[in-house]
């Protein structure tokens, strides 16, 4: 597996931690709430030869600065694009799984001319514009749970429905560690925002060629959550992972991989 240095970038005077390899097309890879960028690892070893490869750790992740308090996932998608744009990136293919699958939606809708493409994983419009209200209510109550409780050795272990199969035993390494190190006030301001996010009304105004990829045991984000992406994004294309549960990076990274070959070097992987 990859072992890569971290760098930074200042965005708006704070520091924007990533990882980077490959050269070609650019894929910027965003990562999930409670995660960073290291849970790319195993997908960008499998893409090195053909993309120029960035994986960003979100504001309050990893080795990135905090956001602001009370930061809206707009404000989050306004740093990937003062992001994108300090690193000089030109149209980079943009993929995010969970949190960042709807992080990697607004910035589609908010910047709709900075992705090439998008490939949104295990994604969803925002909590608030793809969950129930009582599903809504639970998830928020789980994850005020979460940081406002005593640490956790496993915060993985605590995520209801993460995962639906089991992970080999160096890619169960790798996510305890890119989670291991959550910081419970950033992550509290990135769940909040994530909550009352509803992008439903902007999923049409999505310009780019778009994948909406599901893990078909996901019960994390279930199959409804997907075909609605599907549905309101024009032109989208659904692909369903057989076998395989939220974490659709880890679970399947051959799959994943070979997905987002097909997207950067033009084939049959969207459209």
């Amino acid at each position: 597996m990859l072992d890569l240095e971290i760098r930074q970038v200042a965005v708006d005077g704070r520091q924007v931690a990533y990882r980077r390899t490959g050269a070609g097309p650019t894929l910027l890879l965003v990562h999930g709430g409670l995660s960073d960028g290291r849970e790319w690892l195993p997908v960008m070893s499998r893409l090195a030869d053909v993309a120029d490869l960035v994986a960003v750790d979100v504001p309050g992740c990893g080795a990135s600065d905090d956001p602001p308090d009370g930061s809206s996932l707009a404000d989050i998608a306004d740093v990937v694009a003062g992001f994108v744009h300090a690193l000089g990136l030109e149209r980079p293919h943009l993929g995010g799984l969970s949190y960042g699958g709807g992080l990697a939606l607004q910035v589609a809708t908010r910047h709709p001319d900075l992705p090439g493409s998008l490939v949104l994983m295990s994604g969803y419009a925002g909590w608030g514009g793809s969950l129930e209200p009582e599903e809504l209510a639970v998830r928020l109550a789980w994850a005020r749970t979460l940081v406002e409780g005593p640490p956790h050795p496993d915060p993985v272990a605590i995520v209801p429905g993460l995962l639906g199969s089991g992970l080999a035993p160096e890619l169960a390494d790798l996510l305890a560690q890119a989670t291991a190190g959550f910081r419970p006030g950033p992550t509290s301001v990135l769940l909040e925002g994530f909550a009352v996010a509803d992008l439903r009304d902007e999923l049409s105004a999505v310009r780019c060629p778009t994948v909406v990829v599901h893990g078909e045991l996901d019960a994390r984000a279930p199959r409804p959550v997907a075909d609605a992406l599907h549905r309101g994004i024009p032109g989208s294309r659904l692909v369903v992972l057989r076998g395989v549960g939220h974490m659709v990076n880890l679970e399947a990274p051959d799959a994943v991989a070979a997905l987002l070959r097909d997207v950067l070097t033009g084939g049959a992987g969207i459209g």
